[in-house]
């Protein structure tokens, strides 16, 4: 997992090196006669910080009347723009991502948080000025779990469902959709929904689903 993070890491800092070359110019508006023709400035790679709140759950792909309840979370980390050919673009994050679900047992009420790094890499579409969709790929790396029980878990219990979270995967493949509203151009309001397209790979815990993260994500990113 390491070397995946690293190597992810690299490449970040790589596209963004050969990118930050990048120039492009387009037409603010048709010349007329002998009018010189205008160009808009020219846009560069960006980075900068991003950060906001996750709403989280999780889906049980194998159950269509599986039910679990939501957990808040945080999501804060570093993002880099870069310009392609208006009105496409690219953007890559890097960020801590706080995940988890709440469910209501026979037994009592038991959460579970998970921490993970998550690093989308995603087409930048800007249809129209100032507002922006995203789409694509992203890769997560497993940090840590916390199990929470409350009423009648027993330690054996408890014991069963941390023993169980230890075999989780350590790196998901997910996607994320989302959109972009650029209040001007170094701060951006962000809506996404992400998901798993793995499990979590759980086998022979029947108290313990196997199941795919999916989270709401609301943000600001500040670019320079």
């Amino acid at each position: 997992m390491k070397k995946i993070f690293y190597s992810a890491i690299c490449l970040l800092l790589l596209a963004g090196s050969v990118s930050a070359q990048h120039r492009r110019y387009y037409p603010r508006n048709r010349p007329q006669g002998n009018q010189r023709q205008q160009q808009q400035p020219q846009e560069q790679v960006k980075f900068g910080i991003v950060g906001g709140v996750n709403i989280s759950n999780i889906v049980n792909v194998n159950n269509s009347n599986f039910s679990t309840g939501t957990l808040a979370g945080l999501n804060a980390g570093v993002t880099m723009d870069v310009p392609i050919s208006y009105p496409f673009g690219f953007e890559a994050d890097l960020l801590y991502s706080g995940k988890g679900y709440s469910a209501i047992t026979s037994t009592g009420e038991f959460q579970q948080r998970t921490n993970w790094i998550d690093l989308p890499l995603l087409l930048k579409i800007r249809p129209v000025p100032n507002f922006n969709f995203v789409v694509g790929p992203q890769v997560s790396f497993l940090l840590s779990t916390q199990n929470k029980f409350n009423n009648g878990y027993s330690t054996q219990t408890q014991d069963v469902y941390n023993k169980a979270t230890d075999g989780y995967n350590k790196t998901l493949i997910g996607g994320v959709v989302g959109v972009g509203l650029e209040l001007n151009p170094n701060i951006e309001l962000r809506a996404r929904y992400n998901i798993d397209l793995q499990s979590t790979s759980i086998a022979g815990i029947s108290d313990i689903p196997q199941y795919n993260n999916q989270v709401w994500q609301i943000g600001l990113g500040v670019k320079f």
